[in-house]
């Protein structure tokens, strides 16, 4: 089973930026965290942050054929990309939505997910452990992680 968790802008700037918002856990922190849960589960993690939403778009188009799933925490870029809200519906990959933070407890321009309508759900508010309770999910919903 494989899974491709994919990191969007400003991501590689935690531990550092605004800690009472998201944490101290670098970005590291978090993938080695994913990486020890992913191997408990027998599944293969594949681990990505970019700061490019075409480099994003890349990888999710990608992720078919390859991947059984996607984890998405696309930063900023989950308010305001038609592209990438069109990416995840392209490829057919079940593609579930992440963050650290809680967005609905936040400024409002942060309560609107343009991906939300094409994921299979939506995991907030957790900090670090939103990632291992989307693993989770994508293996115990069985989101599609036996086609790859």
């Amino acid at each position: 089973m494989k899974v491709l968790i994919l990191n969007g802008p400003n991501l590689n700037l935690l531990g550092k930026r605004e800690p009472g918002v998201y944490g101290t856990q670098t970005l590291a922190d978090i993938e080695a965290l994913v990486r020890s849960r992913g191997s408990a589960l027998n599944v293969e993690i594949d681990f990505r942050q970019s700061n490019s939403e075409g480099e994003l778009i890349d990888w999710i188009h990608g992720a078919a054929g390859v991947f059984g799933a996607i984890l998405l925490n696309a930063g900023a870029y989950t308010h305001t990309s038609v592209a990438l809200r069109d990416a995840i519906a392209g490829v057919g990959v079940p593609t579930i939505e992440l963050h650290l933070s809680n967005v609905h407890a936040r400024e409002e321009f942060r309560h609107r997910s343009l991906i939300a309508p094409v994921c299979r759900g939506q995991i907030c508010g957790f900090g670090a452990f939103s990632y291992i309770l989307a693993l989770e999910a994508a293996v115990n919903v069985n989101v599609g992680l036996e086609r790859a």
